[in-house]
């Protein structure tokens, strides 16, 4: 695991104060959507499918900072679309950061190296640049030649002056274990990635291409192939070890949805970013009116292939905090984590 230690302590105060307060329903991560714009037309992403009205609206930076504490998540995830197609995107990063949230800014990367100079380094901002496997397999996931050349390029440079830059990668039915190990291999010992963050690709409805999302069995066995021998250990993964032992089905979770609210130029999406049953325009109206029991794999057919991060990673933080030798084992990931590499 390779998150760092001030961004660990702050969720592990956080969550207890709300367990001390006897709340049920709380944010670990705001997943915010300025924007749904983008400048690619990935085949797995749903989306840019919306009408042109929509994809034309901006979140304000002040609709931001409201959402941010309006649900109060240490940790804010900014999404779209592509974020950096927000003019005002730098102010809102800075609004973010200034209130002591820890930032991941999502991007395709695109034009991450012209915006750097909007940027400015800080513990608590992280560049998350979507790679989605090496150049043939990620350029061929983005529907665009180029891209992934143009990303590692914005990476080198964004960690030359000094920025933390992480990774998100969605693996899809084209991938095998040996083709996951190349890519977080790459990402860890020659970029040099602070923190990678994967998952299964999750059937978008609307997505265009419905035919390479991973089925539970599948998610399960390719993920146990690339972590044989003890591999995931050398990797800077951005999750809790109890996540990874779910992607492997050593474990299983109900999905904890509330646990990652979205919210986007539409309002406070139900449940979750990935399904869409409606939009309310307050968070308490999110927490309170929304069926959590509902979601997850064995209760809405939609989620019976869904294993993402979005709804499992926040019950295996949950479950790690709640068991001393799961608490042990991820502070000694951080530990770990923090070592230097060869």
């Amino acid at each position: 695991m390779a998150i760092t230690w001030r961004q660990n302590l702050r969720v592990t105060s956080y969550v207890l104060q709300q367990r001390l307060r006897g709340r049920r329903y709380f944010p670990l991560v705001l997943q915010l959507e300025p924007l749904y714009q983008c400048n690619l037309a990935c085949a797995g992403c749903g989306k840019i499918q919306h009408p042109q009205d929509i994809l034309s609206r901006r979140l304000s930076v002040q609709e931001c900072v409201d959402a941010v504490e309006e649900c109060g998540a240490p940790i804010v995830s900014i999404a779209g679309g592509e974020p950096l197609v927000h003019k005002e995107i730098d102010q809102i990063a800075a609004a973010l950061v200034e209130r002591k949230r820890f930032v991941y800014l999502c991007t395709n990367a695109i034009l991450m190296g012209k915006k750097l100079d909007r940027f400015t380094p800080s513990p608590y901002f992280s560049w998350s640049v979507h790679i989605d496997g090496l150049r043939e397999r990620h350029d061929e996931s983005v529907c665009r030649s180029g891209v992934f050349d143009k990303a590692v390029e914005a990476i080198r440079e964004a960690k030359q002056r000094g920025f933390r830059v992480t990774t998100n990668t969605t693996f899809f039915t084209q991938d095998s274990a040996q083709s996951i190990r190349d890519v977080l291999d790459f990402l860890n010992d020659e970029l040099e990635i602070d923190a990678m963050q994967i998952s299964p690709g999750y059937a978008y409805e609307k997505a265009p291409d419905q035919e390479h999302f991973l089925p539970v069995d599948r998610t399960r066995q390719v993920f146990r192939d690339a972590f044989a021998g003890g591999r995931r250990k050398k990797w800077r993964l951005n999750h809790s070890p109890l996540f990874l032992d779910f992607l492997e089905g050593k474990v299983d979770f109900p999905c904890s949805a509330w646990g990652i609210p979205s919210f986007s130029v539409l309002g406070w999406q139900r449940p979750c970013y990935l399904l869409a049953d409606g939009y309310v325009s307050s968070y308490r109206e999110l927490i309170e009116t929304t069926d959590w029991e509902a979601y997850g794999r064995g209760r809405d057919e939609r989620c019976a292939n869904c294993m993402a991060h979005c709804g499992y990673e926040p019950t295996a933080v949950f479950q790690t905090m709640q068991s001393p030798r799961e608490s042990l084992r991820a502070a000694l990931d951080v530990v770990g984590a923090a070592i230097p590499h060869a």
